[in-house]
């Protein structure tokens, strides 16, 4: 079956991958040149979290998204804290939601978009030259 893993780097980093076979993948990133090149350098690698999926699609899906998250929200995960991870999303500007929770603060200036009828609202793309044809 497919899975989604975090393995935690002797440097105390995290790596998140999926895999088919977790033994063989954890044992790969230990000891095989085939490991990936972020844990090929962060020896030994300990598996911490992994959760096993129907398709490989879905583990892959969860992988990118995982790998997206801060470490704050990697170790919620691994912790179980499953309660807490909406909580620690990156993005700050959110809008108050339909129960009145006014959502975390808006950190920094935030711009309002440019009006949609305003010609300079957006840059223009500079026109391609033309290729040159190929000579054989």
């Amino acid at each position: 079956m497919p899975y989604t893993y975090i393995v935690e780097c002797s440097d105390g980093s995290y790596y998140c991958g999926s895999t088919w076979q977790l033994d063989r993948r954890i044992w790969e990133h230990n000891h095989s040149p085939n490991g990936a090149a972020y844990t090929r350098h962060r020896r030994p690698v300990q598996l911490v979290w992994a959760v096993e999926f129907d398709s490989i699609a879905a583990a892959f899906e969860f992988e990118k998204q995982v790998q997206n998250w801060g470490r704050a929200k990697r170790e919620a995960l691994i912790r179980g804290e499953y309660e807490v991870l909406p909580q620690l999303a990156r993005r700050t500007d959110r809008r108050p939601r339909p129960d009145g929770d006014p959502g975390r603060p808006v950190k920094g200036r935030v711009e309002r978009p440019p009006e949609p009828d305003d010609p300079w609202a957006y840059p223009l793309k500079r026109p391609r030259r033309p290729r040159r044809p190929r000579e054989r």
